[in-house]
C-alpha cells in the first residue's frame, strides 16, 4: 500500500517521519522521493534488515538516517537521532518483511525446509523451536487460533505435541498438513496461520506493538499523522482501540449524547475503519491480500485540530 502511504505523508507538516518498522526501506524510499520536505528515521530489530535499507536509502544522504531497534523504544530512539520533541509521522508496516520471508535459513516461511528459528532480532533468545517444543498444547491451541485456526486449533496443537521434538520448518509444515483435512487445505497453505502463530510468539510482537502506540501518538506534532498496515486481526484490533481512544479522548458516556466527562480528544480518524489493498496490487502481490490501513492525525492541544 505504498500509494496510500504516501498520499497520507503529503499533508504533515516538514520535519521528520519515523518509519518504526523500515524492512528493506520501500516506504521510505517512496516517501523521500514523493516529499522533499520530509526526512525519514527508520528502526528495525533485524540487521539484515537494517542493512538492506542502508543499500535503498543509500542515495538520500542526511535525509535517511537508520537505526538498529525496536519500535516500542521509538519515542527514546528517534530523539536520540535528532528528530526533537516532536515528529511529523510514524509509520508502522507491520508483521514479517520479504527480506525476512525470502531468506530461507531465517525460518519464517514454510516453503523453504530450515531451522525452526523466526527470530527478527537475531540475538535475541527464544527461538520458534523453543516455543513449539515446549509451549504446553492449550498454550499452542490459544496461538492458533488467535491467528485464525479457531476450528482447528486444538487438533493441531495435540498434532504439534505429538510430533515433538521439531527441528525444521519442513517437519512443522508436514505435521499441520497432516492435522487438517482436506477440505480446509483448499483456503490456501494450512500451515500459513500456524507459523504466523508462532513468529508471533517468539517476537512477542502485540505486546511490543501495544507498547509503542500510545507513544507514537503522543510524539507527533500538530499536523502530523500515525499510519499502521497489519496483517493480524490481533494488530488490527490493538491499533483501532488505542486510535479510536485517542479520537474519543477515552470518553466513555453514552454513544448519541453530549460528552460530559470533560474528554478532549487528541487525534481525528482519517477514515472510516480500515483501509484495503487495490485489486491490482493484490494481484500482484498476494502478500498484501490480509492488509488493514488506519490513519489518524493528531490535533492541537485543546482537540481543535
Amino acid at each position: 500500500m505504498v500509494d496510500e502511504v504516501v498520499e497520507l505523508f503529503a499533508a504533515v507538516p516538514a520535519g521528520v517521519v519515523v518509519d518504526a518498522t523500515v524492512g528493506g526501506g520501500g516506504h521510505a524510499a517512496a516517501l523521500l522521493v514523493a516529499h522533499a520536505q520530509l526526512q525519514v528515521v527508520g528502526l528495525d530489530r533485524d540487521a539484515e534488515a537494517i542493512a538492506a535499507a542502508r543499500v535503498t536509502l543509500a542515495g538520500f544522504g542526511s535525509r535517511a538516517t537508520l537505526l538498529r531497534a525496536r519500535f516500542d523504544h521509538l519515542a527514546e530512539v528517534a530523539r536520540s537521532a535528532g528528530a526533537g520533541s516532536a515528529v511529523s509521522g510514524v509509520l508502522f508496516d507491520l508483521g514479517v518483511s520479504s527480506v525476512q520471508l525470502d531468506r530461507a535459513d531465517r525460518g519464517f516461511s514454510y516453503r523453504f525446509d530450515a531451522p525452526l528459528d523466526m527470530r527478527m532480532d537475531q540475538d535475541a533468545d527464544l527461538t520458534a523451536a523453543t516455543v513449539v517444543n515446549t509451549a504446553p498444547v492449550q498454550e499452542l491451541a490459544r496461538l492458533f487460533a488467535d491467528s485464525g485456526e479457531r476450528r482447528l486449533a486444538r487438533r493441531i496443537a495435540e498434532a504439534v505435541v505429538a510430533a515433538r521434538p521439531l527441528s525444521s520448518t519442513g517437519q512443522l509444515a508436514e505435521v499441520v498438513a497432516r492435522a487438517v483435512p482436506a477440505p480446509a487445505r483448499r483456503r490456501g497453505h494450512p500451515a500459513r496461520r500456524v507459523f504466523q502463530a508462532v513468529r508471533i510468539a517468539v517476537n512477542d510482537e502485540l505486546a511490543v506493538l501495544e507498547a509503542a502506540l500510545p507513544d507514537a501518538l503522543d510524539l507527533l506534532c500538530q499536523g502530523g499523522r500515525c499510519v499502521v498496515i497489519s496483517y493480524h486481526s490481533g494488530e488490527d484490533r490493538l491499533v483501532k482501540a488505542v486510535f479510536t481512544d485517542a479520537a474519543t479522548g477515552g470518553c466513555h458516556c453514552p454513544p448519541g449524547l453530549p460528552c460530559v466527562c470533560g474528554a478532549v480528544p487528541t487525534v481525528r480518524l482519517l477514515n472510516r475503519g480500515a483501509r484495503r489493498p487495490k485489486l491490482g496490487e493484490v494481484q500482484a502481490n498476494p502478500r498484501a491480500g490480509s492488509a488493514r490501513l488506519r490513519a489518524c492525525e493528531r490535533l492541537g492541544e485543546q482537540g481543535d485540530g
